[in-house]
């Protein structure tokens, strides 16, 4: 595992960021220096976290592993500056993260939950766009109760590309944003969602495809963080 402390100043304590995927990393660091850069955070990566997840469901081992990891990021700042709140940046671990927020003592941001708030109450056709497999079907359970609890009518429509993910793991960079934007012209949406961290650099080539407005989770998870830590959640 993996510590690196970034940020100026303590505020009310750091941010944890916690990754399963290294391509998750910067993506958040590119959203935090946009929208909130001297915000103190350290990285926590467990990057066989996400192979381990690919094999199989979310068994209790690793769910297991999340609430040890979650427990790991408080206890960073138990002689120091304090952890002021947690965000994992996987997108395949909801029911966990949800376990593990009854037995911390500090919020556990999901990596979604803003961005999609922010789409299910968009009244639009929304088109979700997934690189990792098994992510496709918690986000897409996720994006469906957030749309139902927001009531604007919204609708959904799900797209994976998983060789998206593969041309990023393998150093492709631009077949990834391609692949993305290809799959975005081939969905008819209003609103595009990238729904994991690694994929909010295929924004610009997407929004550039399509011509219409596209939802990164990184940023969304940046300013929401903000609003929970420096504006008291307003």
């Amino acid at each position: 595992m993996n510590v690196a402390v970034t940020g100026r100043g303590a505020g009310k304590g750091r941010i944890a960021l916690v990754h399963a995927l290294t391509e998750s990393m910067a993506p958040i660091a590119t959203a935090f220096e946009n929208h909130w850069p001297d915000a103190p955070r350290f990285d926590l990566l467990d990057s066989a976290l996400s192979r381990d997840r690919a094999t199989g469901d979310l068994a209790p081992a690793i769910a297991a592993r999340v609430l040890a990891l979650t427990r790991y990021a408080v206890d960073l700042g138990s002689s120091g500056v304090p952890t002021a709140a947690i965000l994992f940046t996987g997108t395949a671990f909801g029911p966990a993260l949800a376990a593990a927020r009854d037995k911390v003592g500090v919020p556990i941001l999901s990596p979604n939950g803003s961005a999609f708030d922010e789409a299910a109450a968009s009244g639009r056709r929304v088109a979700l766009l997934v690189t990792f497999p098994p992510s496709e079907a918690p986000l897409t359970h996720e994006m469906q109760a957030a749309i139902d609890a927001a009531g604007a009518g919204t609708r959904l429509t799900v797209a994976a590309i998983p060789d998206a993910l593969h041309a990023l793991q393998s150093g492709d960079a631009a077949a990834h944003d391609e692949l993305i934007a290809d799959a975005a012209l081939a969905t008819d949406a209003d609103l595009y969602l990238l729904g994991q961290f690694s994929m909010a650099r295929a924004a610009t080539a997407v929004a550039a495809r399509v011509g219409k407005p596209v939802l990164t989770t990184p940023d969304s998870a940046v300013l929401a963080l903000r609003r929970l830590l420096e504006d008291g959640g307003t």
